[in-house]
């Protein structure tokens, strides 16, 4: 993660949370506090987080949950710190290589494993595929049980299958091995509100993972979707939202945020669920300050008021975001090109900000040559039509650079 690039006179994730826990420390010596007494950077014997029912599964799961997008050094550490810290909820899945690491862990704590609900995801060609991977994810994971099986990353040509005759019976099949509990789907997708849609209309989905915007215009089409998942009790997990935030940018900006004792990032995830329609965040949490911050996020969680939700769009938006959570395509419509805006910028936050390098290659290679295109795209209009005001103009360059 050394290589890490972030955007001038900004400060990534990882940075503000190493140079926050500095400064802590330095406090506490200062007062003749040792780091070992400091309550701020103690390991809690246990710790209790809050928990909303993940829609028709009826199960409780904590509001963060232990995303593991890709697996540093000490994973199993940072599994072990998550778990004492209270989460119980964490997701992995066949493309991100960390499911090793869940074996290693219940291979030496046994009792972990019915304490946890454990997501994990792969992506399959047709939906009768995915029975055929149970028994390689089942291996991987070191369990004989997955509480939760996503089809990995529908895309666009696939808006249907949440609806389909054939993904009906291969969840069905899938839950009747008994080696599954519950069947779901997660989307980064520019279609995701259809695909979303289709899972209400269906109606045999039990949880979506999305990616989602804790600002929704009421009247949109992805909040209508979710609306109507909403009231058919599919559980809603949302993901990407920490993606491409600027902290030191919107610092001081929200009152209720400071009041509270809030950054950046926490504010975001308290927005998000202020949202009741939202059971859980994923996050990929890369350190053991992460992993305290949206803990304590979560313990102190309290509804933003609508006027501050604002405050905070506002201020998000101002600092020049790296990444759209609410993309949908309609930069690249406006740009008049068919290469992939959204997709594009996500992959460079992966690389920049996660560093998940070798998944933001992989993805990037994926796409055709016409979707990584972006070269004589209309960049100023594209920007015009991002909800998030992405400046495509800087971003893209670096996708080159870094991806290409």
């Amino acid at each position: 993660m050394s290589e890490r690039e972030t955007a001038p006179g900004s400060m990534d994730r990882r940075s503000f949370l190493q140079t926050s826990a500095a400064a802590s420390t330095a406090a506490s010596l200062a007062a003749g506090v040792s780091r070992a007494d400091d309550p701020a950077v103690a390991v809690a014997k246990e710790t209790t987080l809050p928990t909303r029912t993940l829609g028709r599964t009826g199960v409780k799961v904590t509001l963060v949950n232990q995303g593991t997008v890709q697996g540093p050094s000490a994973l199993d550490r940072l599994l072990r710190f998550s778990y004492e810290r209270g989460v119980r909820y964490f997701d992995t899945a066949a493309a991100y290589g960390t499911e090793g690491g869940f074996k290693k862990w219940f291979s030496a704590m046994p009792e972990v494993r019915k304490n946890i609900f454990l997501a994990t995801k792969d992506g399959v060609g047709t939906p009768s595929e995915m029975l055929k991977r149970i028994d390689a994810r089942l291996e991987a994971l070191g369990t004989d049980y997955i509480d939760l099986l996503f089809f990995h990353g529908l895309g666009s040509n696939q808006v249907d299958w949440p609806k389909s005759k054939e993904m009906k019976e291969a969840a069905e099949a899938i839950k009747k091995t008994g080696k599954v509990k519950f069947v779901g789907f997660s989307t980064h997708d520019a279609k995701r509100a259809e695909q979303l849609q289709a899972a209400a209309e269906g109606n045999f989905i039990d949880v979506i993972m999305l990616q989602f915007s804790p600002w929704l215009a009421k009247d949109s089409a992805m909040n209508k979707a979710i609306d109507a998942c909403h009231a058919k009790n599919i559980g809603l997990v949302s993901m990407k939202q920490l993606l491409g935030i600027k902290p030191d940018e919107v610092l001081g900006k929200v009152p209720a945020l400071k009041e509270r004792g809030l950054n950046a990032f926490q504010g975001v995830l308290t927005a998000i669920w202020s949202d009741e329609r939202i059971s859980a965040t994923c996050v990929t949490m890369m350190n053991t300050d992460q992993v305290k911050e949206n803990v304590d996020a979560a313990q102190r969680f309290e509804p933003l008021k609508t006027a501050d939700l604002a405050l905070l769009k506002d201020a998000v938006l101002a600092a020049g975001p790296r990444m759209c959570t609410d993309c949908d395509g309609r930069c690249g419509h406006a740009a008049g090109t068919q290469a992939r805006l959204g997709d594009l910028t996500r992959f460079l936050a992966y690389h920049e900000q996660t560093g998940a390098r070798r998944m933001a290659r992989e993805e990037y290679a994926k796409l055709s040559p016409e979707e990584r295109a972006w070269q004589t795209a209309d960049l100023e209009a594209a920007r015009d039509a991002c909800p998030s005001r992405l400046n495509f103009a800087d971003l893209l360059p670096r996708v080159d650079q870094l991806l290409g």
